[in-house]
């Protein structure tokens, strides 16, 4: 393979490498980015006063006395990602595999449907108070141990369902879902740590857009195979058992050997960074605390409002998710099948979603006005489906079911793209951990109280909940200051690059023109 390394200062100032100065310059580098110009915030020696460089500072950037930042993307970065995007499907199958079919998993291990859905509310719950720990290791020690954690425990979760396959036995698929959401821990914070790490600043919001997409294929399918695989049979227990344990073996089969990949091919990160900004980040590893990381992002008024409203829209996401077959059958009794085919309508063009929405950021750069476009239609969607649920035409439901999925499904990643931006150079498992600890609190806050307004009330009673709170979201958006960090210290390293270049080429110039003319004999 043809090696396409790009060679920068590593300050970009001129800095003497024989000081401690490049350091500090290139610390500031990262964190201002440039706007014109790049002004080096921490400095011993170097410029002069009125910001010019020295003769001796030029002669060293010609000379090539200065540390050298390089930057190359491989072609494993494809299959990291696609490894990657495969057992976090079937991780976000096993979510969901429960609630799609809830009326029959009540009746079969004779539980009720609040049961049920912890099932799925455990997922959310068990994210939170053990995500700081899970973005420590991340940190700490990379991307193939919590990779190999995730795969791992996804594994072992699917074969202890197969165990509980009987009618008395709920508590022991409640303990395989727990190990099973103790996985995704290792999972859901993964994506913009993998596109940082390991692709491009053009490719690096599709690389993250497309990682996401997995874990949304795995809800499709999760949506689509159970109600196929299972069907409502309360007249023969003893089918309906043999089904749902075709059903978990093929799962842990296929975790099986996603996890075998993991520990094939799945790396920390390559040889070299992928970008200039991660080549900045690993210029200076010693500076990195876990816990001054954390600190700095609650600090960081853009980077809360964000934590806020990603969570309020992902969180509806999920509960809208666990109680659509309840909200379903309630107005279409029997149609189980269907449940399932709304769910996947509303997935798979939340998929398309992800995948143009990180099409469009990666060319336009334009992250909040992307984030609050596609808000403010995730609530005329919610609006529309809520008041079009009960119309007793289920084809309008799969319409108004695919509308709201491509854009509430689509601002997945947008969010870990621009809280990834708007950070830097804080590490990115980090936020994206925030992010998803938001969403799954206000996932469970959500699925409980819409759940009790259903049971209470009715389906429209609970997704005007949803509906309100979505609102308030897309005010707490509109508050967002855009500060793209990452763009610029990637800006920033390009102009650096570009004045080297524009230097040696007058250092070449004066070359030529001082030196002696040839003399023919």
């Amino acid at each position: 393979m043809k090696q396409n390394a790009t060679m920068v200062d590593v300050d970009g100032t001129g800095c003497p490498a024989t000081t401690k100065a490049s350091d500090l310059c290139c610390k500031s580098l990262a964190i201002n980015g440039i706007n014109g110009h790049v002004e080096a915030m921490e400095r011993k020696e170097g410029k002069n006063e009125k910001g010019v460089r020295s003769p001796e500072e030029r002669e060293a950037m010609l000379t090539g006395d200065v540390k050298p930042l390089q930057s190359r993307v491989y072609c494993t970065r494809f299959m990291i990602l696609i490894v990657f995007s495969l057992y976090s499907m079937v991780n976000a199958f096993q979510w969901i595999q429960y609630s799609i079919i809830s009326n029959i998993f009540s009746t079969f291990y004779q539980v009720s449907y609040e049961q049920v859905d912890w099932l799925s509310v455990v997922y959310m719950l068990v994210y939170v108070p053990l995500i700081f720990p899970a973005a420590w290791l991340l940190d700490k020690k990379g991307l193939r141990i919590v990779a190999l954690l995730g795969s791992g425990l996804n594994c072992i979760g699917a074969w202890l369902k197969i165990a509980s396959v009987r009618r008395d036995l709920f508590g022991v698929t409640m303990f395989a879902q727990t190990v099973c959401s103790i996985a995704q821990i290792f999972i859901l914070g993964l994506p913009s740590r993998v596109a940082s790490v390991w692709f491009g600043p053009k490719e690096v919001s599709t690389a993250c857009a497309s990682a996401v997409l997995g874990n949304q294929l795995g809800v499709a399918l999760g949506f689509l195979l159970p109600p196929i695989l299972v069907p409502n049979t309360p007249e023969d227990l003893d089918l309906m058992a043999n089904n749902i344990s075709i059903l978990f073996y093929g799962t842990a089969a296929i975790a099986t050997l996603l996890f075998i990949l993991v520990v094939a091919v799945f790396k920390d990160k390559p040889p070299l960074p992928p970008s200039h900004s991660q080549a900045m980040l690993l210029d200076n590893p010693d500076e990195y605390s876990y816990k001054q990381s954390i600190v700095n992002l609650f600090k960081s008024v853009p980077f809360v409002l964000l934590l806020l409203s990603y969570g309020i829209l992902t969180g509806s996401y999920y509960s809208v998710g666990t109680l659509l077959n309840q909200m379903i059958i309630a107005h279409y009794e029997g149609q189980e099948l269907n449940a399932g085919r709304i769910g996947l309508t509303l997935v798979v063009s939340g998929m398309v979603g992800s995948i143009l929405s990180g099409f469009w950021v990666d060319r336009t750069k334009a992250y909040k006005q992307t984030t609050l476009a596609v808000y403010i239609i995730s609530f005329i969607g919610m609006l529309v489906f809520t008041f079009t649920l009960d119309l007793g035409h289920i084809e309008v439901v799969f319409v108004t079911a695919g509308v709201l999925g491509f854009f509430m499904t689509g601002y997945l990643p947008l969010g870990f793209e621009f809280g990834v931006e708007i950070t830097y150079p804080e590490s990115e498992g980090t936020s994206s951990g925030l992010l998803n600890a938001s969403a799954q609190l206000f996932g469970i806050v959500f699925t409980l109280a819409q759940g009790k307004l259903k049971a209470d009330y009715n389906a429209f009673t609970g997704n005007i909940f949803l509906c309100s709170w979505i609102f308030v979201g897309i005010i707490l958006t509109v508050f967002i200051k855009t500060d793209l960090r990452r763009q610029q210290a990637n800006l920033a390293a390009t102009a650096q690059l570009a004045e080297r270049d524009s230097l040696e080429r007058v250092s070449t110039s004066q070359s030529e023109l001082h030196a002696p003319e040839e003399t023919t004999i």
